[in-house]
């Protein structure tokens, strides 16, 4: 029996609940009281709930079970509770509750005996101090500059009025009793308890408050109640209210002067020399470099050596240079926008380019405890927050390439804005891949830099909660809260986030409230929208100046230790400043220097020539897979329906016939982990599949235990990774893609339910997968599986928009490239490949093409639906022999079927599962006239191919016909670039053929589908004469 339910009535009540409380009128909570500001909403039990609403369930849970087994180890209060309440009494009345609390009329004290009165006495503390364990955080002063303050409990012009769940006389004690003298710790408190219950001292009850409120109620506020973790809970407990382990040493205190100096200087420096320059900088929370740096060393001396970093715009500048280490001449030598040095050209040494606040940047430093660590910042577009997910798929591929299965080596550090991390959907999708087996990456440390503003939108419009960070909880993250104005804080929260990740491998959340002292941007005139706010922070003295003054009193530093930080900073930007002013800069060719060491090393750029390889494979391996992938152990009890699928399987391979697309699939994967590539798969549903065609995970039908033949190929064999997704595509296809990019001796592969769904993550398609190598020099091979073909399933089932991607595309349209085998360049010059095979065997190849080249493109895959089970569609073994690689465009497979080329009056160009729409349609109705060509790979456009086609058919015709509205599909992209292939072969410019234009991606209506299918088919093999054989046909119907 958990007590939880019984003790957990709804903390919830209204705002005028609570400023009956505390005594301020409702209107004035809701908006504030200085300026019409808003303040924290808060949140506390009505004082007729039940006694037990300021404790945590869990430490009440752990006080039953421990009642249970031994009702002397706890309290006599407890043991007197516990047996009134299995007796049937309800909690509410289950023992002798404070007056306030219970509202009754309290006994004489005659009748209450010293023993029961000490009894009720440790009861009412613990509630007390529960209660500021709970809700302490809303009395904490975490806004430097006072108007969004969590303490909205205000009797007048700075006095603090405390609350009366924080207040001791609601939990039945007198101002007298803050004398009275607790022994804490033993059975008073229950065993399962920690922090200042469990210290084991001797404290006055007033000692006891001033605890709490330093713990959790002054420049730091704690969140972590909501965690389910009675272990986690009790380390922080410990952590905040016993301050284990935080001692500042002289050197400790001067080196993070030291830090936030930098910091500082490096803003005002920039202010100085580039006034009017965007740098979104970090003034008004500049503590927060600092507070990652020690971050950063904490989880270094945890073991941690491999630190991925993601953040937005805002104080990256300030991370590059400071953290990141990047030189200083090279940043300020960006402000001057000089000319490239060296023989490089722009796009080679710093691709297309990308504003100097959304540059990457990796380097190996030690820290200050002298370990070494690799830090690596990811680039990011100004969409915010969608470099999460890529970071935490960078650091899933560190860790798997590390052999890191602790996930201690290697961790992510995400950096948020305020607005942003309560505002952003893929926040929340990126959080929920924390715990989820094929995604964790072992806790994630989120910094928030809180300026209380998002552009010009105050926070009482930018969420519903109280707090920005409010989301976290949905993973049980412990949410630390600090003022942005008092280092000492933010660098004992920072590292106590480090030690809570790096012990429990959970994500953590730290929230650093400051402001901006500038505009959103330095050219931005914010009091237009904020003039009361920007009042406050023209008269606000920088966190710097207000630590100077505290070292120097507290005796922490000297003028002299201050004025040689501040000199030598000075004396760094100037240096700087002069060698990036005279051009007296290197600008290294950044794609070379990060390979330089990694595993990336040797591979070609856009404009270095790679080796075109055949993908085949020996018919030996053939046999030797085939047997491996469809046999499953003596013993488990797959599926009867599964038994006919694996038997026929098998008979595939044997014969060498009829090999289908699931089988080439699972058979390229095997070859490629046989030469050592690692391979992953993950989407939704992909271990089935979607259309239940793949089953790479068999399932035992009487036990569900699993078994994976991919995964036992052999020892000699890298790792075959599959896994089931949740519900995301943002999410997770930013996920992959970074796991892509962390090395490329790996296939990753992400399939769409349906290709439909795969618009949810168009961020990560137009902002990272389609530019990331021209704009930060970025490659990755990920493969995008997306399930497209007009069925008659309806606008939602049909299409996976390939015009967008097409769009997307940056091939020259009116330029044909070399094509010659032995110095083309035209696949390394174009952004990514976009697919759409129809035979199983081609969809073999250029999965294994995609690791078997020194260079890596993404790859768009069109994969099919009905075509998985078409008799049609099926291979021969021969066809995935060596000596056979991908190809681009296929011609006539059937030249028995039509006339000879000199005859032929009309060829048919498609793509994709058309063709045998097509191919049926010819053979029905004896069209010998008219031969049919697929276009494998569309993008990179096959010119050659097609003035091949043009040369061989020299009296036809020229049409392209899909299935797709005239408006979608491929026709708006290969129109164009028909007419520069055939403009030196024929002069011909290419019809279309298809349906008509339309909003609606297709029909719902299962014979308007059909009816529009045979209506474009007999316009496809009609040969009526156009009126100008040079214009484009237009069919309508």
């Amino acid at each position: 029996m958990l007590l939880s339910p019984l003790l957990r009535p709804s903390l919830g009540c209204s705002i005028s609940g609570i400023c009956s409380i505390s005594g301020i009128s409702a209107k004035k909570a809701a908006v504030g009281v200085r300026g019409g500001l808003q303040k924290r909403y808060l949140s506390h039990p009505s004082l007729n709930e039940s006694f037990v609403s300021g404790v945590s369930g869990d430490y009440v849970d752990g006080l039953y079970e421990g009642w249970k087994r031994d009702p002397n180890s706890v309290h006599k209060s407890w043991q007197v509770f516990f047996q009134n309440l299995d007796s049937g009494v309800s909690p509410n009345q289950a023992n002798s509750l404070p007056p306030v609390l219970s509202g009754g009329i309290e006994p004489a004290a005659s009748q209450i005996s010293a023993k029961d009165r000490a009894a009720t006495d440790y009861m009412k503390l613990v509630l007390l101090v529960r209660s500021y364990q709970v809700r302490g955080h809303y009395l904490a002063h975490l806004d430097p500059l006072e108007i969004n303050s969590a303490n909205i409990h205000m009797k007048g012009e700075g006095e603090v009025h405390v609350p009366a769940f924080l207040n001791h006389r609601t939990y039945g004690f007198t101002d007298d009793d803050l004398n009275k003298t607790f022994e804490l710790g033993g059975a008073a408190v229950g065993a399962a308890s920690a922090g200042i219950l469990a210290s084991g001292k001797a404290l006055t009850l007033g000692q006891i408050l001033d605890t709490l409120k330093k713990a959790y109620c002054r420049t730091i506020g704690v969140e972590f109640t909501h965690i389910s973790d009675q272990v986690q809970q009790n380390w922080i407990r410990n952590k905040f209210e016993v301050r284990e382990g935080f001692q500042l040493s002289k050197e400790d205190v001067l080196n993070m002067f030291d830090r936030l100096v930098f910091a500082t200087n490096f803003e005002s420096f920039l202010a100085t020399k580039y006034g009017v320059t965007k740098r979104f900088g970090l003034e008004g929370i500049e503590a927060f470099i600092p507070g990652m740096k020690a971050c950063i060393d904490t989880a270094v001396e945890g073991g941690c050596s491999h630190i991925t970093i993601g953040m937005p715009h805002r104080g990256r500048l300030n991370v590059l240079a400071n953290v990141m280490r990047k030189p200083l001449e090279e940043i300020l030598y960006e402000f001057i926008e000089g000319p490239v040095q060296g023989d490089k050209s722009t796009d080679e040494v710093l691709g297309s380019g990308d504003v100097k606040y959304h540059l990457g940047y990796s380097i190996d430093r030690p820290t200050t405890g002298g370990k070494p660590v690799h830090l690596s910042l990811v680039p990011n577009p100004s969409h915010l927050e969608a470099s999460n997910p890529v970071v935490l798929g960078k650091t899933r591929a560190k860790q798997h390439f590390m052999r890191d299965t602790s996930r201690r080596k290697a961790m992510s550090l995400l950096l948020h804005g305020d607005a942003a991390f309560a505002g952003q959907g893929v926040v929340y999708e990126t959080l929920e891949l924390s715990n989820i087996k094929g995604y964790t990456t072992g806790g994630t440390i989120h910094m928030v830099v809180n300026n209380q503003i998002g552009f010009t939108t105050d926070p009482r419009f930018a969420r519903s909660s109280p707090y920005c960070t409010d989301v976290a909880k949905t993973v049980g993250a412990p949410i630390f809260h600090v003022n942005a104005d008092d280092l000492m804080a933010v660098i004992f929260v920072c590292k106590a986030a480090a030690e809570f990740r790096m012990k429990f491998g959970k994500d953590v959340v730290i929230d650093i409230v400051g402001y901006r002292r500038y505009g959103h941007n330095e050219v931005d005139e914010p009091a237009f929208t904020q003039p009361l706010m920007y009042q406050k922070i023209a008269a606000q003295e920088n966190a710097m100046k207000k630590f100077q003054k505290e070292a120097l009193e507290q005796g922490l530093l000297t003028q002299e230790d201050i004025d040689s930080v501040l000199s030598m900073s000075n004396e760094i930007f100037e240096t700087a400043f002069q060698k990036a002013r005279s051009g007296d800069v290197y600008v290294p060719d950044s794609e070379q220097k990060r390979k330089e060491g990694s595993s990336w090393a040797g591979f070609k750029h856009m404009r270095e020539f790679s080796e075109i390889r055949c993908t085949g494979i020996s018919p030996e391996i053939f046999a030797a897979l085939g047997e491996k992938l469809y046999t499953y152990p003596d013993g488990f009890n797959l599926h009867k329906g599964l038994v006919r699928v694996m038997k026929a399987k098998r008979k595939m391979f044997e014969t060498g016939q009829g090999i289908d697309w699931a089988t080439a699939e699972a058979l390229a994967w095997a070859t490629l982990l046989k030469e050592g590539v690692h391979v992953r798969l993950s989407g939704q549903d992909v271990e089935r599949g979607t259309f239940s065609h793949r089953h790479c995970v068999l399932h035992d039908q009487e036990n569900e235990s699993k078994y994976v033949p991919l995964q036992n190929l052999g020892d000699d064999c890298d790792v075959f990774s599959v896994f089931n997704s949740n519900l995301s595509e943002y999410g997770v296809l930013g996920f992959e893609l970074g796991y892509s990019m962390e090395s490329p001796r790996c296939l990753v592969m992400w399939e769409a339910q349906f290709g439909d769904f795969a618009n949810t993550a168009q961020v990560i398609i137009d902002q990272f997968l389609c530019s990331s190598e021209q704009k930060w020099l970025r490659q990755s091979a990920l493969c995008m599986l997306l399930p497209h073909g007009y069925e008659g399933q309806g606008p939602e089932h049909s299409s996976c928009r390939v015009e967008r991607f097409l769009q997307l595309s940056d091939d020259d349209p009116e330029i044909i490239p070399n094509m010659d085998e032995h110095s083309r360049l035209q696949l390394q010059q174009c952004n990514w490949q976009i697919v759409n095979c129809t035979t199983p065997s081609n969809y073999f190849h250029v999965l294994r093409r995609q690791v078997m080249r020194d260079f890596r493109k993404p790859l768009i895959m069109i994969s099919p639906k009905s075509l998985l089970r078409h008799p049609g569609c099926v291979s021969n073994a021969e066809d995935f022999y060596t000596g056979q690689r991908f190809r681009r465009l296929i011609s006539e497979r059937e030249p028995d079927q039509i006339d000879s080329p000199e005859n032929i009056k009309r060829v048919i160009f498609c793509t994709g599962k058309v063709y045998y729409d097509l191919v049926k349609y010819r053979k029905d109705n004896g069209k010998r006239d008219v031969a049919v060509v697929t276009m494998e790979q569309i993008c990179p456009f096959p010119f050659d191919r097609v003035q091949t086609m043009a040369k061989r058919y020299t009296n036809a015709e020229m049409v392209w016909v899909q299935e797709e509205p005239q408006n979608m599909g491929c026709w708006s992209y290969v129109e164009q670039r028909f007419a520069t292939a055939l403009k030196s072969v024929n002069g011909q410019r290419a019809a279309y053929i298809g349906r008509n234009p339309a909003a609606s991606p297709a029909t719902g209506n299962g014979t308007i589908h059909q009816a529009e299918l045979d209506q474009f088919l007999h316009a496809s093999f009609d040969l009526a004469p156009a009126p100008d054989r040079m214009a484009p046909i237009r069919w309508r119907y």
